[in-house]
């Protein structure tokens, strides 16, 4: 095993928000392990944090698997080291109007984004309750507070993620594990969020102000302050957005 220096678990790490709070608490001192369907997927991310001193490593696992996701802890646990942050980045954001939404497509919006995330924040609090220490965070959406039209699916499970990330903070808190729910309201500065942005209004995506998305570095700086808060000050749920977003 290597040395036991605190680990940051973050399952459901894409290229964007997963991908920019692997940096930023590798930068915080901490290992960082990856777990998405494709870790061959975060090779790049891996060698630009191990450019800066940092380390990631990366693991392959369906979320909505109990096995798989039992595993993962396992062999994080037992390889790595304790685990010390855990983070459910996980999500299915669907829009499809309701006659088109199909038991399948529901189903498995659930699995993901909720189900998913009840899975591993139940293995986070198994392997931080006998340490008495930890944070467990997930991230929201707009549609974890407010459902809209076409996202029946996406919302209800955003709902029901939320509420398991409250009923969570409510049992562990008083075991000294930090569970914060970060409620991301509005577009974050993605290649998929850009890529659809162009499909509507073209080559005017390229001179959007500055604040028109979510930087990623500005969420990962979030969820760092979460996890070092002191215990006589915890936030359980934040709310992110720009300056110019509506709400």
């Amino acid at each position: 095993m290597t040395a036991s220096r605190p680990v940051a678990l973050l399952v459901g790490a894409g290229d964007a928000i997963g991908a920019a709070v692997a940096r930023r608490f590798a930068a915080g001192g901490l290992q960082v392990c990856v777990a998405r369907r494709d870790a061959a997927k975060a090779k790049a991310l891996i060698d630009e944090v191990a450019a800066g001193g940092g380390t990631v490593q990366a693991f392959s696992v369906d979320a909505r698997q109990e096995a798989a996701v039992q595993d993962l802890f396992a062999k994080v646990e037992r390889e790595i080291g304790p685990i010390e942050v855990c983070l459910y980045n996980a999500g299915s954001n669907v829009n499809t109007p309701l006659l088109d939404t199909t038991e399948t497509l529901f189903r498995k919006s659930w699995e993901l984004a909720c189900y998913g995330g009840f899975l591993t924040g139940r293995e986070a609090a198994r392997h931080m309750v006998p340490r008495g220490r930890g944070t467990i965070l997930f991230t929201g959406a707009t549609a974890s507070v407010r459902g809209g039209a076409g996202f029946a699916a996406f919302a209800s499970a955003k709902f029901g993620l939320r509420a398991v990330a409250q009923s969570m903070a409510r049992e562990l808190g008083p075991k000294n594990i930090h569970v914060a729910h970060l409620l991301i309201d509005g577009g974050v500065d993605s290649e998929a969020i850009r890529k659809r942005m162009r499909a509507r209004i073209g080559d005017a995506v390229d001179s959007l102000p500055a604040n028109a998305l979510i930087q990623t570095r500005a969420i990962a700086e979030a969820y760092w302050a979460l996890h070092v808060q002191p215990t006589c000050g915890w936030t359980h749920e934040l709310d992110l957005r720009t300056s110019i977003e509506r709400w």
